[in-house]
């Protein structure tokens, strides 16, 4: 799993993989817990990305680590689940990827345009 934080030494942000890219994505909106993780980057990617846990386990470690998530305390204790929100440097991160995204559609389509024309 390869995601790149950026730090000010970098002037432009690095792509973030798919994976970390769908999970920053579905914690954008509310703090899920693993298999609610699994289920919405199905439902976000239109089933095209299944991911497995052991790949989905270890891009949350590594999420943990680079303080892009964080734990959440649900109310529903009566299961050990453990769910995961973004902070703000995550949210940040995925800000800077859709920019990115952004961009990279906006030049494509123009010169798409310009090539139609």
């Amino acid at each position: 799993m390869r995601h790149v934080a950026t730090n000010n030494r970098d002037p432009e942000p690095k792509p973030l993989s798919e994976p970390v890219f769908l999970i920053l994505t579905s914690l954008a909106d509310q703090p899920r817990h693993g298999y609610a993780l699994l289920r919405d980057i199905q439902d976000i990617s239109n089933g095209r990305v299944a991911l497995s846990t052991g790949t989905l386990y270890g891009a949350l470690r590594r999420l943990l680590e680079e303080d892009w998530i964080e734990r959440f305390k649900q109310k529903d204790t009566s299961r050990d689940k453990q769910a995961y929100q973004l902070t703000s440097e995550g949210r940040r991160q995925l800000r800077l990827e859709v920019e990115r995204m952004r961009q990279l559609a906006r030049v494509a389509g123009a010169r798409m345009k310009e090539s139609e024309g």
